[in-house]
């Protein structure tokens, strides 16, 4: 059973970064799936960014691709969104979700493990 804890959220203003972590405890081997989603109240969740840390791929929704960069210390088991240029659209609660089975990007029923969400807010 997997643990999956987020931080980093905060408020910043458009054109400003923040560095979300996803800290993933319980891990029983090196092949396992990440990603990041989204969600706005009232509307639906959102792929953000996926990877599959031991090969190192990674994917993008087309929203985010050339400001946001997902990444993967193993040793620490700890997946990072590195998030750049952004914008009042990026406001959202953003979760991480991880599954010890590689599971497509952004299929988000098929991730088994969820983190609580860290809230990210863009405004001037």
């Amino acid at each position: 059973q997997l643990r999956v804890v987020e931080s980093g959220g905060g408020s910043v203003q458009p054109g400003g970064s923040l560095r979300l972590s996803c800290v993933i405890s319980g891990l029983t081997g090196s092949v396992y799936s990440v990603a990041w989603f989204r969600q706005v109240p009232g509307k639906e969740r959102e792929g953000v960014a996926a990877i599959f840390p031991a090969g190192g791929t990674t994917y993008y929704d087309d929203s985010v691709k050339n400001r946001f960069t997902i990444s993967a210390d193993m040793a620490k088991s700890t997946i990072y969104l590195q998030m750049n240029s952004l914008k009042p659209d990026d406001s959202a609660m953003y979760y991480c979700a991880a599954d010890e089975r590689l599971v497509a990007p952004w299929s988000g029923p098929d991730y088994d493990y969820w983190g609580q969400g860290t809230q990210v807010t863009v405004s001037s």
